[in-house]
């Protein structure tokens, strides 16, 4: 699989269609028409996804994950994309449970090849029903694959979007994460940082 250096790849941790899925495609969106990033948008809503149970068929066959489902044709895409952005709503104070599966499985990607996500660029934004309900350990938990992988992370820096793009719904689903102006903002601030390192690299 030959890397695409334009790609930004958004995965949505959310089995609903709501405020994750708006958030995230709103930061595709954005990334697309005003800095020319090719965007793909890959959802866990409706896919078949089994748990790693760390069997550890792909250490000792460097073949990848023995799961044959919807993670499969993922890892695909994981591997063109240079750009990663990744989103979840809040559960229990951290990831979705679908989302955390996902990112288990990578567990079988590095193993075929360990430079898999050697230099590329990742961002994060996390979606709650409260202000505080637990977005930046969420956000935490990505930043968290992102540095055991090799992906370089990326925040929005200092004075908004310190570690990533945090939104509240209000439990509002879509509708709550549309009227979060200063959740959108921290959207808007960690894509543009991400797309200096696009300019840096092409």
């Amino acid at each position: 699989m030959v890397e695409n250096k334009n790609l930004l790849l958004g995965i949505c941790g959310s089995p609903r269609k709501q405020g994750t899925a708006y958030a995230v495609e709103y930061a595709l969106d954005y990334a697309s028409e005003k800095f020319g990033f090719n965007t793909e948008f890959w959802t866990v809503r409706g896919k078949d996804i089994k748990y790693c149970t760390h069997c550890d068929y792909c250490i000792r066959e460097k073949k990848g994950c023995i799961n044959e489902d919807d993670v499969q044709k993922l890892y695909l895409k994981l591997e063109e994309a240079k750009f990663l952005l990744i989103g979840t709503p809040v559960f229990q104070g951290n990831l979705s449970g679908q989302l955390k599966t996902v990112l288990d499985r990578c567990r079988g990607l590095v193993a075929k090849n360990p430079n898999v996500f050697k230099d590329k660029y990742g961002i994060a934004l996390a979606v709650g029903g409260d202000r505080s309900g637990g977005q930046e350990i969420a956000i935490r938990s990505i930043l968290d694959f992102y540095q055991q992988n090799h992906i370089i992370s990326v925040s929005g820096g200092a004075f908004g979007a310190n570690l990533g793009a945090s939104l509240w719904s209000r439990d509002s689903g879509k509708e709550g994460v549309q009227n979060d102006e200063t959740g959108l903002r921290t959207i808007r601030k960690v894509v543009k940082r991400l797309a200096e390192f696009k300019k840096y690299k092409n």
